[in-house]
């Protein structure tokens, strides 16, 4: 581990910018239609449970990375292959989440720019945060939180103002019945963003005050689904049911409609600092705790010297990954959580909690008994 701290508030303001990250950036349970904002409520919901999981493993080791206390609580060999393959599974979202902000620049800004270059000089912006430290990650977190409520604050008042907001435009609640809400929930707004938060297994033991990373955990996964619940219901009360379907990036289509006066108009510049600050956050904690498992993993001393050719790799991996966005979002849709969110976010950290309190009551009992 690298020999930092960080405080509650920064553990904080680190989760909501993760979890936030891309979740802003597409169409978040769209497949509910207008019930979009109760399927996200749903998944933050299933989200707390998961996160009840993390936290209680975490209670068992709580200044041992993941990939270190697998290891004990399943052995040698079968726990490096296990904190091995969770860290292909965070490098693998890490090229997610990269092509997303790099597809998104390259739909809204940049047409005529190869992505890849959009996504180099992302991803060099990354390491050389992440050579400086979750310190000075965490510490630079508390700065562009403000910053982003400040702008989230004033473009929902603006579109307030301009009159873009229809409510008609979410009736019938449930007209689908809540089976439908219940489906979009279990098959994707419980796994991206909420079940995500696995990640912070790697970063709660850097917490200077483990007792208080339940109430953290808790109060930012509330907050994060309340933030896009409301985020989806503007988006579907302004573009509706259909555009919002066919809209690859819900949030900009919403904000190039706000026109005040004839005047204030053309916002999309502060949505896209919004997204990128997010962005940023996001593909920063899964290329760190990705750095420094590999570190913890292979007894490398230092996570710096892994931070360049990680950053190539991830970099590749983010052109590799689909050949077009339609096909980054249907393996997103399809793929993903039946095959990685399933078992790593729910049923391998279920049966390890279990052997987790099996061995630590047979510990118990030993102690007793001598």
């Amino acid at each position: 581990m690298e020999k930092a701290k960080i405080s509650a508030y920064q553990l904080f303001v680190l989760m909501i910018l993760f979890e936030h990250g891309s979740a802003l950036v597409i169409g978040l349970g769209t497949n509910a239609k207008q019930d979009t904002w109760l399927a996200i409520i749903t998944g933050m919901l299933g989200g707390l449970f998961l996160f009840y999981i993390y936290h209680q493993l975490y209670k068992f080791f709580p200044d041992l990375l993941f990939t270190s206390y697998v290891q004990q609580l399943i052995g040698s060999f079968f726990g490096k292959l296990l904190a091995f393959i969770y860290l292909v599974y965070f490098f693998y979202f890490d090229a997610r989440v990269l092509r997303d902000f790099g597809e998104l620049l390259l739909t809204f800004a940049y047409p005529n720019t190869p992505i890849f270059i959009i996504n180099t000089i992302m991803i060099l912006i990354v390491m050389y945060a992440i050579n400086k430290g979750i310190e000075v990650l965490a510490r630079t977190g508390e700065i562009y939180f403000i910053f982003l409520y400040i702008m989230a604050i004033s473009g929902f008042i603006l579109v307030i103002v301009s009159g873009l907001i229809d409510l008609k435009h979410l009736k019938p609640i449930l007209e689908n019945g809540i089976n439908n809400v219940l489906h979009v929930a279990f098959t994707q707004t419980i796994y991206f963003p909420f079940g995500e938060s696995i990640a912070f297994l790697m970063i709660l033991p850097y917490l200077n005050d483990s007792s208080k990373a339940k109430k953290i955990g808790i109060a930012a996964l509330v907050l994060t689904g309340i933030n896009l619940s409301l985020t989806m219901a503007v988006n579907v009360s302004v573009l509706g049911v259909d555009l919002l379907s066919r809209s690859p990036f819900p949030l900009l289509s919403t904000i190039q409609k706000i026109e005040v006066a004839n005047f204030l108009e053309r916002l999309d510049v502060f949505f896209m600092l919004a997204v990128i600050i997010g962005g940023f956050f996001k593909i920063s904690v899964f290329f760190y705790i990705g750095v420094i498992g590999i570190a913890d993993l292979f007894k490398i001393n230092t996570h710096n010297q892994l931070i360049f050719p990680t950053g190539i790799v991830i970099l590749i991996l983010s052109m590799l990954i689909a050949s077009n966005f339609p096909e980054h979002i249907k393996e997103g849709l399809d793929f993903i959580p039946m095959y990685l969110h399933i078992p790593l976010q729910v049923i391998i950290p279920i049966l390890l909690l279990i052997i987790a309190f099996i061995k630590n009551k047979r510990k118990k009992q030993n102690a007793a008994e001598s």
